[in-house]
């Protein structure tokens, strides 16, 4: 834990030194629903898309490349009135599947409380809600908004979201259906931490509500600094027609339950050509140990959920066309990023250092315009068990609009 407050607390040493010199950058952040809403036509249309390709390589055995339309993504809204506004958003992953992502009823209260009911993004960390690939660097998305906020997390719920502008905060707070945990099958592992759980708005139910909030502070100039929260057990269908004197069926679906609480704590800040962002998961998982006795496998091997998870990385890039004439962008970066699935496990299980990542990304971010983008980056991962990192270079190009 000393090591993820460090990081943190350099990168907001270095930008709380530069801030006050920072010129105009805009450090108020929105995504593709969100410009939708800025519209003034009736009918309003966006999108975003990402293609990849995808070649690991290793010293002594040859290996495919993978190439990838990863997701096509289209966005459509209508604005009944200036406060009164539907967005739903439509996606195609892998030219075979298709999800809604989002599907949203908005009403304005006044200038600092909108109303929001529908399907909706959980607003935890900064990827979860900035995921189109023009609002990051790198081909693929960092690995802890795979696996601890599992990105594209999205849940049925209602709300309240806003700007407090006197005091610089944007603010989301809703109320929503938690993951599904179990419903005849154990949902979460330590490898796959809790990504298998997102009901995604397909028949989901809900046992108990979930709750999900966010602040961002963007009072100094370049400087976004977002402090994210969700609480809640996980669903689960054994609480479906019990009655409620009945002890034996309750302790039952008890043990189907975890507790889910979670904190996310992200940073982000231009200066000139500078960019630093960052950010961080900690996920504690309550009656872990019950819940990987009863979702035993048939061989009576326990499931090994762990009882805490942790995720952080620390990110610099510079546009190095900054000084030219031109409005193209060109930003080399690094990132550092530290996942473990197994933080902390309970007595009936061993911990897993195979679920403990250290992942390394270098590479290139080509903005030809507004809204379009190249990308070319190489990737190191080395868990707990490996003596060598594994090598992936990865090419992609993206869109938003």
């Amino acid at each position: 834990m000393k090591k993820i407050l460090t990081i943190f607390s350099l990168l907001l040493t270095l930008t709380s030194v530069k801030a006050q010199n920072a010129d105009s950058l805009s450090n108020i952040y929105t995504n593709t629903a969100t410009n939708l809403m800025l519209k003034d036509s009736k009918l309003v249309l966006g999108g975003y898309g990402e293609v990849h390709y995808n070649q690991p390589f290793g010293n002594s055995q040859y290996n495919n490349g993978t190439l990838d339309v990863h997701r096509v993504v289209m966005l459509f809204g209508y604005n009944f009135t200036n406060k009164t506004q539907f967005i739903t958003e439509l996606e195609f992953e892998h030219v075979s599947e298709v999800y809604v992502e989002q599907a949203f009823l908005q009403h304005k209260l006044n200038k600092y409380i909108n109303l929001r009911a529908g399907l909706m993004l959980v607003p935890m960390g900064i990827i979860n809600e900035y995921h189109e690939p023009t609002t990051f660097n790198g081909v693929e998305r960092p690995l802890i908004d795979k696996y601890i906020a599992p990105t594209t997390w999205r849940e049925i719920g209602f709300g309240a979201t806003g700007n407090i502008f006197p005091a610089s905060i944007k603010y989301q707070a809703y109320v929503m259906n938690g993951f599904n945990g179990y419903d005849g099958t154990a949902k979460f592992s330590g490898k796959n931490g809790l990504r298998k759980g997102r009901q995604k708005g397909i028949e989901s139910y809900m046992s108990s509500p979930n709750f999900s909030g966010k602040a961002e502070y963007y009072g100094i100039r370049g400087l976004n600094i977002g402090l994210s929260g969700y609480i809640g057990d996980t669903q689960s269908t054994l609480y479906d027609g019990i009655s409620k004197n009945d002890d034996t069926a309750i302790a039952t679906a008890d043990s189907s339950v975890v507790g889910v609480s979670m904190v996310g704590l992200d940073a982000r800040y231009k200066f000139k050509g500078l960019q630093l962002r960052g950010q961080l998961y900690y996920s504690s998982l309550s009656n872990s140990e019950q819940y990987n006795v009863f979702t035993a496998n048939a061989d009576m091997t326990l499931n090994d959920v762990g009882s805490s998870m942790v995720g952080y990385y620390a990110e610099v890039g510079y546009d190095v066309l900054r000084s030219f004439e031109t409005k193209k962008q060109l930003v080399p970066f690094v990132r550092y990023e530290y996942l473990n699935t197994h933080n902390s496990v309970e007595d009936n299980i061993e911990k897993n250092i195979a679920y403990e990542k250290i992942i390394m990304t270098t590479g290139l971010t080509l903005s030809l315009t507004k809204g379009a983008v190249a990308k070319a980056d190489m990737q190191f991962i080395k868990s707990g068990t490996d003596n060598t990192y594994s090598k992936t270079v990865n090419f992609g190009i993206g869109v938003m609009f």
